[in-house]
């Protein structure tokens, strides 16, 4: 089963943003750079927007913002913002109680599971979105100039 792309979308737009110094970025730019529509970039940015990471300016020349500076954005944040936290899908009935497997199971893969999500938010939360805008300079794999 395929993961959301969200996390990845609403990281390359606060990324964006935050490569674009300050300047309010219009979500067809956004949804240029992403390859993907517009509409879905105003929906990332709704939720980024009311989790307080992205404001709109309204009017000529308006569009999103960082809502704070790059280096105080955590991708945990923003992957608590776009996506499911519950990272592991489970069955979708409950198992049979009566099986010794069925009974157990979910019992029995509890501890590791929240391990696994307790070690990806704690990654999420060692780097911000202006570690990965200085990412994008250095890689510099740019091949013609950004379209705002």
């Amino acid at each position: 089963m395929p993961t959301s792309t969200r996390f990845a979308v609403a990281v390359h737009i606060l990324t964006a943003l935050a490569v674009g110094d300050g300047k309010p970025m219009r979500s067809d730019a956004l949804a240029y750079s992403a390859n993907t529509s517009p509409v879905v970039i105003r929906g990332l940015l709704s939720r980024l927007s009311d989790a307080g990471l992205t404001r709109s300016q309204l009017g000529a020349g308006g569009g999103s913002m960082l809502a704070r500076p790059a280096k105080k954005i955590k991708l945990l944040e923003v992957y608590q913002a776009v996506e499911d936290t519950e990272l592991f899908s489970l069955h979708r009935t409950p198992p049979c109680e009566n099986c010794a497997v069925g009974g157990n199971i979910l019992e029995a893969m509890n501890p590791t599971l929240m391990r696994a999500r307790e070690s990806l938010e704690n990654e999420l939360a060692k780097v911000t979105i202006a570690d990965i805008a200085s990412e994008v300079a250095r890689l510099g794999k740019f091949t013609m100039p950004l379209v705002w």
